[in-house]
This record gives structure tokens, sequence and C-alpha cells, in this order.
């Protein structure tokens, strides 16, 4: 296997696995959570939030990034024009529209509720912060969710042209 090869597939393996992280939370967590109530919401929003921030995550998240940037170099360095299109496109896809929206719309509100005293606050303050939050918070996420597995797709779609069934 060539560095070319090793990088692309690493890059749609992490790829895949960020877009699937996302769209199990998307499927599954978001509807679970807007079923609790204001206070239980928050509770297990921070606790959520906090348990995702570990290497295991980052090394997907970040690592998808970093990966997908150094196989669209290879691939342009070493003049692949079957795939470099795709690669351009997941690349950005994945940095402006999954990378892009989490450090710039998700990670400022997953800070908002993180600095905010659940226990200490009252029913009203509680209301309040989840009214502001739930609905933009989701918003993103579907967003996001959108564009990694748009991202995966790109990276997949030179595979699937090249089988013959």
């Amino acid at each position: 296997m060539s560095l070319s090869q090793a990088l692309y597939a690493i890059s749609t393996i992490l790829t895949g696995l960020v877009a699937g992280l996302f769209y199990g939370y998307q499927c599954s967590v978001i509807g679970g959570l807007g079923n609790l109530g204001n206070r239980e919401y928050l509770l297990a929003f921070k606790s959520i939030n906090a348990a995702i921030l570990n290497p295991v995550f980052f090394l997907s998240f970040i690592g998808s990034l970093l990966v997908l940037i150094a196989t669209t170099f290879v691939a342009y360095r070493n003049q692949s024009p079957g795939l470099l299109p795709y690669l351009c496109m997941s690349t950005a896809i994945y940095a402006i529209a999954v990378f892009g929206i989490t450090a710039a719309c998700n990670v400022p509100l997953n800070e908002q509720v993180a600095a905010f005293d659940v226990q200490g606050a009252s029913e009203a303050e509680v209301a309040k912060l989840r009214l502001a939050f739930e609905a933009t918070w989701n918003k993103w996420h579907l967003l996001r969710t959108i564009a990694s597995v748009a991202a995966f797709i790109t990276l997949v779609l030179p595979l699937v042209k090249r089988i013959q069934v």
C-alpha cells in the first residue's frame, strides 16, 4: 500500500467515524434529551459534552481534517486527476461545514452551558437558557451532520465508481 492509499483509507475511515457519531447523536440523543425537563436537559447535556472531550474523539474529529488535508496535498503532488476533485470537495466540506460549524457555533454554545450553574439557577433561568440554546445548537448540529455525511460520501464515491457489480 502506498502512502497516498494509506492516507486515503485513513481519511475515509476517520471521516466516516465522525459522520457516524454525528448521525447517531442526531437520530437518538437529540430526541432523548428533548424529552427531558429543563434542568435535567441541561445537566445531561453538560455531562455528554464533558464526556466527548476525550482523546479518541479528538483523534477522529481533528485527525479527519489533518489527514484530509495531507491526502489532498499528496494527491495533488502525485497528479491524481481522478481523485483530486473528490478530495478537494470532501476537505472543503469538512473544514468549513463540519470543523468550522463546530468551532464557530456549537463550541461557544457548549461553553455557555458548561459555565451555567444549573443547580444554583432558578427554574426561570434554566428555562430561559434552554430556550435560547436547544434549537440553535440542534440546528447547527444537523447542518454539521449533513456536512459530515456529505464529506464521507464524497470520499466513498471514487471507490464505488471503481467497483464492477
